[in-house]
């Protein structure tokens, strides 16, 4: 049974969690890899260059959108394939732990499932699109 009371704060919390993985992936890429450097590790995944330049800001602006709450079912779906990309092409071939050389796949596919979760529960408690919440609440017109 969904307790209605909490519910809105749980997803509020699984919401924060990815967003803040998501820019934290973002700025690895950024002041780490550099764009450059992942623009150069996507091409040796056989992906085009210029991919990595869209994931970095997906990751970034996708991470904040979903912290503040915004656009949050719209944008939980929008970083799926981004992380179904990272399964298949860059840790699919190492195996199931993340631990093992290379990071296996089990926390980007995780991470996936997770984003599907957040696009069903909707933005929660505390966010700018407060619709889901107002309607568990009863709050928003029909």
């Amino acid at each position: 049974m969904l307790d209605h009371k909490t519910a809105p704060y749980a997803a509020l919390a699984l919401r924060v969690a990815s967003g803040v993985t998501f820019i934290a992936h973002g700025l690895l890429k950024v002041l780490v890899f550099t764009p450059a450097g992942t623009a150069g590790f996507f091409q040796s995944l056989g992906l085009p260059g210029p991919l990595a330049y869209a994931t970095i800001a997906a990751e970034l602006l996708g991470g904040l959108a979903l912290v503040l709450g915004f656009q949050t079912r719209l944008v939980a779906l929008g970083l799926i394939p981004i992380l179904l990309g990272a399964v298949f092409f860059a840790h699919g071939g190492n195996g199931w732990v993340f631990s093992n050389e290379g990071g296996g796949w089990e926390f980007p596919m995780f991470w996936a499932v997770t984003n599907l979760v957040i696009a069903g529960l909707g933005s929660g408690a505390f966010a700018l699109d407060l619709s889901s919440w107002a309607k568990s609440k009863n709050l928003a017109a029909s």
